[in-house]
């Protein structure tokens, strides 16, 4: 037994030291590796900063934000978000943004999954044309169907209406996500396909249990880039939408900036409760985002 004992003794030894220098090598960083880290921490300050600064003026007066606008506030108080809240009506226009930007969200993920299977996995003539035809609408900026629109939505009885915003958000988000998932759709193996046919799978649960599954990642990332675009837009909702309980967001924090006179503080306020629903989506699918940004990168 002692000789059992010694013997292992130095193995053991050998072996956390080999460890300890494996660890040792792991730990070390190259030049390259310590410059890009810095970069990469320059960027994320450059970033930051801004968001941060914003936040520590949101809790100081006017008077505050003049004379020291980097220093910290001598009092912290909620009154500015209080005012914001209360007085810009913030309620019911994050409300009406949040109807608009999840009614928006889930029909551009069905419809657009949808075409986007028909296009990327079913094989049919006019598919490369389809396809053609939905990046065009990438190409077509806002500003040369404001005026159409707005003459069309006027004579239906949609200018002043939420729906009114539903339908074209919905349009332009449609491209894209048509886009993005059948590059998802083109990358999955057809051995799936197959096998599913050969159990008799028909063409809806191909889609619904086979490829809409896999390409969830996908539609994190389109759904991340549909609900961020349409929280912040701007233009459609002010030409279209002139009843202050039906304005959104946005259009909401334009009030805030007087043609004389500007109340930087609530401003800021209402500033900070605009992009708190957009920073907590975000942390919350962030894995799910950088999956799907990782999967669509790479195809076959």
């Amino acid at each position: 037994m002692d000789n059992t004992i010694t013997a292992g003794g130095p193995a053991n030894g050998s072996g956390s030291s080999s460890s300890k220098v494996i660890e040792e090598k792991k730990k070390k960083l190259t030049p390259v590796q310590i410059i890009i880290y810095i970069f990469l921490i320059a960027v994320a300050v450059i970033y930051l900063a801004p968001l941060f600064w914003v936040f520590n003026v949101s809790f100081k007066t006017n008077r505050e934000i003049f004379t020291a606008p980097f220093a910290l506030p001598k009092d912290f108080t909620f009154e500015n978000y209080t005012f914001a809240w209360t007085a810009g009506k913030l309620g019911i226009s994050t409300l009406n943004s949040f109807i608009v930007c999840v009614i928006t969200l889930i029909l551009s993920m069905f419809i657009g999954s949808m075409a986007a299977f028909g296009i990327g996995r079913m094989r049919w003539k006019l598919s490369k044309l389809c396809m053609t035809y939905f990046l065009t609408g990438m190409m077509i900026p806002v500003h040369c169907v404001l005026i159409p629109l707005f003459t069309r939505f006027a004579k239906v009885g949609l200018s002043n209406n939420l729906l009114g915003l539903i339908l074209p958000y919905l349009t332009f988000a449609l491209p894209i996500t048509i886009f993005i998932m059948t590059g998802f759709f083109e990358s999955m193996p057809n051995e799936l396909i197959e096998c599913a046919c050969m159990e008799g799978a028909n063409i809806f649960d191909i889609f619904f249990r086979i490829c809409l599954p896999l390409g969830k990642t996908g539609l994190f990332v389109t759904g991340l880039m549909t609900f961020v675009g349409n929280w912040n837009e701007l233009l459609l909702a002010m030409v279209f939408i002139s009843d202050d309980t039906k304005k959104t967001l946005p259009v909401s924090l334009s009030k805030f900036v007087g043609p004389y006179n500007t109340n930087y503080s609530q401003m800021f306020a209402a500033i900070i409760i605009a992009i708190i629903p957009t920073i907590i989506v975000y942390c919350a699918f962030s894995n799910q985002i950088v999956d799907g940004l990782t999967a669509g990168a790479v195809k076959g």
